[in-house]
């Protein structure tokens, strides 16, 4: 357990081990909930929480589902292609 000061400005510093445990930078933004005993403090998620459906939404392909054959084609191709670019 840990302690912490209080400040006139209502300021908490949270540990330097708490704060390097959970990846928590300056600036990190969180939510503060009155609890049975004290508060709790939790971080705010930089992304809004998603499904699967919806993040599959961003990958930006609109045309018919490929096959892994044809998925490996285009791949093999892409590849060949920069490894061109590079030769020049």
């Amino acid at each position: 357990m840990e302690t912490t000061l209080l400040s006139s400005k209502g300021q908490v510093i949270i540990p330097k081990t708490i704060r390097s445990s959970h990846h928590w930078k300056a600036g990190t933004r969180f939510v503060i909930e009155e609890v049975q005993g004290g508060v709790l403090l939790k971080p705010i998620s930089s992304f809004p929480e998603t499904d699967l459906q919806s993040g599959l939404g961003c990958t930006g392909y609109k045309g018919a589902a490929k096959s892994l054959e044809e998925i490996a084609a285009d791949v093999d191709e892409d590849v060949a292609r920069t490894w061109r670019k590079d030769q020049r």
